[in-house]
């Protein structure tokens, strides 16, 4: 209502002081659109929180471990968390004896030979198997899924390697798990999606499959490649079954062998009872403190890989699976 006021024109009615305020429209977003509330923003940051503590703080006590003396751990009656005085003499003596020495450079051995080994015949596989018109495209795809729910066994894959005379050689440790199916899939679904018009100009210009795989596929598939890669590398570094089913010759042990030694047996018998006559450094470092140390070497070489990998990480893994 309005009221009339003599030489002027309408004035609008006082609003209405009790009526209630006017609903608040409904957003339609879904709920991961929404902006983040406070209760919501202060959750994530406490579980992400403990899940990097959960990763660093047994890193921490490990690198401590491996650092502290005889009369810290006794003091602490097991893992130390608390740094009081660095004592080397573990790192000496693992590394005096030779066997460490050796056992990190046929990893290193293994993985390259491996990764490089690993990633060729993948690459190759995925490519064939991504184009349809491929000669046993599909027999050959249904051969490599079937992987996923039957496996031979270890007695079937025993009786292959050492009856291709693999045993007690470097290439058993690489050949029975050269091609991982699911990093094949990946690299597979990643290569579905490069543009066909591509290929197919690459074609009528005259160019091979080889060339187009290498020259056009590839480049633009580096981070799906660097992370697959990243995969094998860390396989191939940790792992130790293949080694303990087929490799008997000492000199030929991969790290993670070794450290498997020193953890059921205490302590390798190439380093027991090796005293170390460095300034500050006890003479017999203590069983703890050399398992420790063995278990740092064979971290760190991951933890310096993993950064140059990290940027492709994400993008390789996503953009693999799920356009494909």
């Amino acid at each position: 209502m309005t009221a009339q006021l003599s030489g002027a024109g309408p004035v609008p009615a006082s609003p209405d002081l009790d009526a209630p305020p006017p609903r608040r429209r409904r957003s339609r977003r879904p709920a991961w659109e929404e902006p983040p509330t406070v209760p919501g923003t202060v959750a994530k940051g406490a579980v992400l929180t403990l899940l990097v503590a959960a990763v660093l703080v047994p890193l921490w006590a490990v690198l401590v471990t491996s650092l502290a003396s005889r009369d810290t751990i006794d003091a602490a009656g097991g893992m130390v968390m608390v740094p009081r005085e660095i004592d080397p003499s573990a790192y000496v003596t693992i590394f005096s004896g030779g066997q460490i020495s050796q056992a990190v450079w046929i990893s290193t051995l293994v993985t390259v030979l491996g990764t490089t080994v690993s990633l060729v015949l993948t690459v190759l596989a995925a490519y064939g198997l991504s184009r349809p018109g491929s000669v046993g495209h599909r027999g050959l795809l249904f051969f490599f899924l079937l992987t996923f729910l039957i496996f031979p066994g270890l007695v079937p894959s025993y009786l292959v390697v050492t009856g291709l005379g693999l045993k007690d050689s470097i290439w058993s440790l690489i050949l029975p798990s050269a091609i991982s199916v699911f990093n094949l899939v990946v690299i597979r679904a990643f290569f579905m999606n490069v543009p066909g018009e591509l290929l197919d100009s690459a074609r009528i210009d005259g160019a091979g499959e080889l060339h187009i795989l290498l020259r056009i596929v590839l480049p633009l598939s580096r981070a799906v490649i660097a992370v697959v890669g990243l995969f094998y590398a860390v396989g191939y570094w940790n792992a130790y079954f293949n080694a303990v089913l087929y490799i008997d010759d000492n000199d030929k042990f991969p790290i993670q062998r070794v450290l498997q030694s020193y953890i059921l047996a205490g302590q390798s018998p190439n380093v027991s009872g090796a005293a170390v006559s460095l300034p500050g450094v006890t003479a017999y470092p203590p069983t703890l403190a050399v398992k420790m140390a063995v278990v740092v070497v064979t971290v760190v070489p991951a933890v310096i890989v993993y950064p140059f990998v990290q940027r492709h990480f994400t993008k390789g893994v996503i953009t693999g699976a799920v356009k494909g």
